[in-house]
């Protein structure tokens, strides 16, 4: 009975300080992400917030996977977004070249995250019928249906030159360029600091809705189907709504994702939605951890940034060193090699590394733990 008290009285505070810990990481967390504009470039902000618009996407794309739905269709439903972002709130040409309705930038980003539901919705019945493979080829011709549109509807998209991209406005503040900045600490806020703020707040909010999904009853239903359509079958789990479902959330993230994704462009244009963005988006989310939230967000880092890691590499490398090879072009090869690698050798991916990090953190706690026990029982 004492050993019991003594323990819990032990492991109490240890969970106390636990807690502060946590709160101590979320508040300096957000205190980073408050002052990088002041101290980051505008060329990293725009990196940041291509990941931040990407990683959206792929948080919407990652719960689909973990239901054991396998879909390449993303692209699309970016694009379906980003047009109906750029129609609605651009105003059209003096020569009536494009279409543009002229709404406020928020309706037709809110619009644009509707139009991505309603297109995943309207596909849904498809997508509850088909898994693995077939699902996968299905939700691709989607994306050569895309890139089909954008260059054909000119009218709306701009044909193969594309269409630039309203600037978003929020709260009266102008996410773009102008000749009356904000100047904050010396510092001039332009398009690329506030569109900092937007994609990182988008992002997060983002992650703790799917977070929250994925411990619900819903999401413990969708683990039962990503286990076994018969087993959840037999657990009284309608397979085919919910695989719907999953499916109209995650079109749902696409759309604004895509949204976003032409704000960091600065256009839209049929390239900007093609088989390569295909092939990344998969390369992403086997490379950060199928089925990990966090783990998409970490293999969409690797995927943006490896161009710009590579890239002061191309001159020392022999069969590197020509005019061919970019470092664009050469990523394509290592997005395949890690592919391949984590497959073989760490199904898990960019999570499963640090999942075993943090396991071994707190073993090494435990253990600590454990041992300032026995030296106090001594």
């Amino acid at each position: 009975m004492s050993d019991t008290l003594l323990a819990h009285r032990t492991e109490a505070p240890a969970s106390g300080r636990q807690r502060t810990f946590s709160w101590a990481l979320i508040a300096v967390g957000i205190l980073v992400a408050l002052v990088i504009p002041l101290f980051v470039s505008t060329y990293w902000l725009q990196l940041a917030f291509t990941v931040c618009s990407l990683g959206v996407a792929m948080v919407g794309l990652t719960m689909l996977t973990g239901a054991g739905q396998l879909s390449m269709g993303a692209p699309f439903f970016m694009a379906v977004g980003s047009l109906t972002y750029v129609v609605l709130a651009g105003s059209p040409t003096d020569s009536g070249e494009v279409i543009g309705f002229g709404l406020p930038p928020v309706a037709a980003a809110i619009a644009g995250t509707v139009a991505g539901g309603i297109a995943g919705l309207i596909f849904s019945p498809i997508a509850s019928r088909l898994s693995g493979i077939y699902l996968a080829m299905a939700s691709l011709g989607l994306v050569i249906l895309a890139e089909h549109i954008l260059n054909n509807m000119a009218l709306l998209s701009g044909g193969f030159n594309g269409r630039r991209s309203p600037d978003f406005e929020l709260f009266g503040i102008v996410f773009g360029r102008t000749s009356d900045p904000l100047v904050i600490f010396g510092v001039p806020f332009g398009r690329q600091e506030w569109l900092w703020y937007l994609g990182i707040g988008l992002l997060l909010a983002a992650i703790l809705f799917a977070r929250n999904i994925k411990r619900s009853r819903s999401g413990r239903a969708l683990q039962l189907v990503a286990n076994s359509d018969l087993t959840a079958s037999v657990a009284g789990v309608h397979v085919r709504a919910y695989k719907a479902r999953i499916f109209f959330l995650s079109s749902l993230y696409g759309g604004l994702g895509g949204v976003l994704y032409t704000l960091a462009m600065g256009s839209i244009a049929p390239t900007s939605f093609n088989i390569d963005l295909a092939l990344k988006t998969l390369a992403i989310i086997v490379i950060g951890g199928i089925g990990s939230i966090g783990g998409a967000v970490a293999g969409t880092v690797f995927v943006v940034c490896l161009p710009l890691v590579l890239q002061p590499l191309l001159g020392y490398v022999p069969f590197l060193a020509n005019d061919a090879a970019t470092a664009s072009y050469i990523s394509r090869y290592v997005y395949g090699l890690a592919v391949i690698l984590v497959l073989l050798f760490w199904p898990r991916g960019l999570a499963g590394i640090g999942a075993a990090l943090a396991s071994g953190f707190q073993s090494r706690r435990s253990a600590r733990l454990a041992h300032e026990k026995e030296v106090e029982d001594a």
